[in-house]
């Protein structure tokens, strides 16, 4: 070989070698970079639903998604977060997460509150206030101390002749979408928002008509509420509550009782009924002093529009129903029926 051939032959080598060493490099990059955002995060129980809560840091959001499954490589997960300038983004929220994401769609999702997975809370008809921010506390994550406090604000309610000394009875039965920890003022003004869509201007001159506070529509509606699940008859028992009213006789409303009892609901006994309560329409004429829960629409449009009979007592049938009379003997009448229907179906 001569001198040429071999001059030659050694450039070409060398051209090669920093060739190589570029597309290992480049490899090492592109293997490093697909290990710390693109690589799938799977697991069996998908989706996953995780929460970031007010004053958590990276770390402990970290700590939260591995604990949830959510991770399969925290470490990881953790330089990511820290190289690319997401760690100090996170946002508060509830996210939902199905099997196969990767690092980088999750740092994405929580330093932008996308993806968040916003349940749909249903408020039921007949829940009291206190019962309602025990379910936000859990479904939303809400300071339910803090909602209980707001409750007694009632400047936020923005109508006129509400007459009311709590939100109690203005917080509408519904279902919501309430984003995790979301302010609870935000949520009051949203359920009392939806209250006053409903409690339109037609509803509060019906209320006026009556001579009624719309605090006292709510209060004849939370005991109708409380009275009965069949919507049929609750204009008929309002009523019967009027007639009552109208008549100077004591509502003597179990639903009122069961207010005021510490470990309600129950059975009732007599001697519940002597408990001293301004709420005990057992001791005390007329309407007690504001909504025992939170009644629903057809409630309230029973209170409004009661239907117009004679009827004063009522007792249950036996099968989820009531009884209805006009006179005391022909409630005594029922009564008996009711216990006859109770003592058959439990020799059955």
């Amino acid at each position: 070989m001569n001198a040429r051939n071999l001059l030659r032959r050694n450039s070409d080598s060398s051209s090669r070698v920093p060739v190589a060493t570029g597309s290992i490099g480049f490899f090492i990059i592109a293997l490093g970079l697909f290990l710390l955002l693109w690589k799938s995060n799977t697991y069996e129980s998908s989706p996953k639903i995780v929460t970031i809560s007010r004053g958590e840091n990276f770390a402990q959001v970290v700590d939260a998604f591995t604990a949830s499954g959510l991770l399969n490589q925290p470490f990881l997960f953790k330089i990511s977060g820290r190289l690319f300038g997401y760690a100090g983004k996170i946002k508060i929220g509830k996210y939902s997460f199905q099997s196969g994401v990767s690092n980088r769609e999750i740092l994405y999702a929580i330093s932008t509150g996308t993806s968040t997975a916003n349940p749909a809370i249903t408020i039921y008809e007949g829940l009291r206030d206190t019962q309602i921010a025990k379910i936000l506390k859990r479904e939303v994550g809400i300071d339910s101390v803090r909602l209980t406090q707001l409750l007694s604000d009632t400047s936020l309610i923005h109508l006129s002749n509400h007459g009311a000394a709590s939100l109690q009875g203005f917080l509408l039965p519904e279902t919501y979408e309430f984003y995790w920890q979301l302010d609870e003022k935000e949520i009051v003004r949203e359920m009392l928002t939806e209250f006053r869509k409903f409690f339109a201007d037609t509803l509060q001159k019906r209320a006026r008509e009556m001579r009624m506070t719309i605090d006292q529509v709510l209060t004849m509606a939370s005991i109708v509420e409380g009275e009965t699940v069949l919507d049929p008859e609750r204009p008929t028992i309002a009523g019967l509550y009027y007639n009552r009213l109208r008549r100077h006789i004591k509502l003597e409303a179990d639903p009122t009782i069961q207010f005021v009892i510490p470990n309600g609901p129950r059975r009732l006994l007599y001697d519940d009924l002597k408990i001293r309560s301004p709420y005990n329409t057992y001791q005390h004429y007329g309407l007690p002093p504001g909504p025992i829960n939170n009644p629903g629409r057809k409630s309230i449009l029973a209170a409004l529009y009661p239907e117009r009979h004679n009827f004063l007592y009522f007792v249950a049938d036996g099968s989820g129903g009531h009884r209805f009379a006009r006179t005391y003997d022909e409630h005594l009448r029922n009564v008996r029926a009711y216990r006859r229907a109770r003592t058959l179906s439990k020799g059955q």
